[in-house]
């Protein structure tokens, strides 16, 4: 089938806060067509993407309408008349187009849309599944997935700082069994939640909203849930956590509101590590603010032997940056988000630097989410071993826990769950 591009279409759509967002379309000659959304994160590293917003009053000033102009303009002039399966050229093209180092000018949620689009293009043309279409034959696995029990920080009006409470399951049999564990996990955790008379709804990424006096009380309670739902906590099945720590700390010190405290980066290190020891913690992303790569390097000394230290913020999806990380061994593990990015090709680029590191890598979606399900097949079609979408709950979510259960099913005996061998450590 051809795969040169006759028509570039975008369009606004709504994401999971309710939020503009921008949708890309790419039409083929032989009938082929890719739709992918862009998202949009709350919490965010300062080197990442820019999403290009409207500004003004309209929606709180969220609205996109720049950027899907963006897409419907100078974007559809470039790609018309050329072939849909050269992603790499093409990227490159769309980040020379733009000429900013941040996607500022035609908008990171335009070019991402647009190049995610253009994979699904690819895929559809050639008759196979995105995660086929990107894996050419290499072996893949299925992921172990980072689920959200509680959200915190920015994702749920900072009623607790750490940003999210998750659980990980690598000694599941399989990703469906996993997400039983799961799900046996986050029901537990509402019935305590409504024994307690603390059950107020979910926060942005569908995790339970937190109604906790303390940090360690909701590491309690997800502790305590893991038990009630009949499991040892433990390597099989434990906590990972999201500190988002440059929401909260800058220049080597970090305000927790919830225990009115000011610490220095070493006070920070310590309080993670008595955490380290009192509970199942599996994982840590961004346990330093972004600027304190002093504080990972220290952490990730301390405990990346037995603890997976993941740079979200700190890395930004960047290839150099996580090249950088590897030299200086401040991290183990890098979280690869596409938007971070703005092309496919750059974040494939920051999960390869990740492999060639020995590091972890984690392909994950962002807070503001849509039915849209690329990340599914990055994870598995570049072989990530890890996969975080947020909570058990809220269609959105569930959209791509649900699509990586078919990926499974269809794998069928060639299925292989990565366990504990994809997380990151350090020699």
């Amino acid at each position: 089938m051809s795969t040169e591009i006759i028509g570039v279409i975008g369009r606004r759509v709504w994401d999971s806060r309710g939020r503009p967002t921008v949708e890309a379309e790419i039409r083929l000659s032989g009938g082929a067509i890719g739709r992918a959304i862009a998202p949009a994160g709350a919490s965010t590293g300062s080197g990442e993407a820019v999403d290009l917003r409207d500004g003004g009053d309209a929606f709180g000033g969220y609205d996109v309408t720049r950027a899907v102009a963006s897409v419907n303009g100078e974007i559809a002039t470039l790609l018309k008349g050329r072939d849909a399966a050269d992603q790499a050229g093409i990227d490159a093209a769309l980040i020379a187009l733009d000429g900013t180092a941040n996607k500022g000018r035609l908008g990171g949620n335009a070019l991402i849309a647009t190049s995610m689009a253009l994979a699904h293009a690819a895929a559809a043309a050639a008759g196979v599944p995105l995660w086929r279409h990107l894996a050419q034959g290499r072996p893949v696995r299925i992921p172990v997935p980072e689920i959200q029990i509680f959200g915190g920080g920015a994702h749920a009006a900072r009623r607790v700082d750490i940003q999210d409470f998750m659980l990980m399951a690598p000694g599941a049999a399989s990703f469906a069994e996993a997400l039983d564990w799961t799900a046996e996990v986050y029901r537990a955790t509402g019935l305590r939640m409504k024994r307690a008379g603390k059950l107020q709804g979910v926060a942005d990424e569908g995790g339970y909203w937190p109604a906790f006096a303390t940090n360690e009380e909701a590491l309690d309670e997800l502790t305590a849930a893991i038990l009630d739902a009949g499991f040892t906590p433990g390597p099989d099945i434990g906590i990972s956590l999201d500190v988002a720590a440059s929401e909260f700390g800058r220049g080597g010190r970090y305000r927790l509101a919830l225990d009115d405290s000011a610490l220095d980066t070493e006070g920070m290190i310590e309080l993670l590590g008595r955490w380290l020891t009192a509970y199942p913690i599996l994982s840590i992303e961004d346990p330093l603010a972004e600027d304190d790569e002093a504080g990972f390097i220290a952490f990730t000394s301390r405990f990346g032997r037995t603890c997976q230290v993941i740079g979200d913020d700190f890395l930004v999806t960047n290839a150099a940056r996580v090249e950088a990380a590897a030299a200086a061994h401040s991290a183990n593990a890098v979280l690869v988000k596409p938007n971070q990015a703005g092309t496919l090709t750059e974040t494939r680029a920051a999960l390869d630097a990740g492999k060639a590191a020995g590091f972890g890598t984690i392909v994950s979606a962002r807070s503001g989410e849509s039915e849209d399900v690329t990340i599914c097949h990055l994870a598995v079609g570049w072989d990530a071993g890890q996969f975080k979408v947020g909570s058990f709950s809220r269609s959105e979510r569930m959209a791509k826990w649900n699509e990586m259960l078919r990926i499974e099913e269809e794998l069928g005996r060639d299925a292989v769950f990565a366990g504990h061998a994809a997380l990151g450590r350090s020699a």
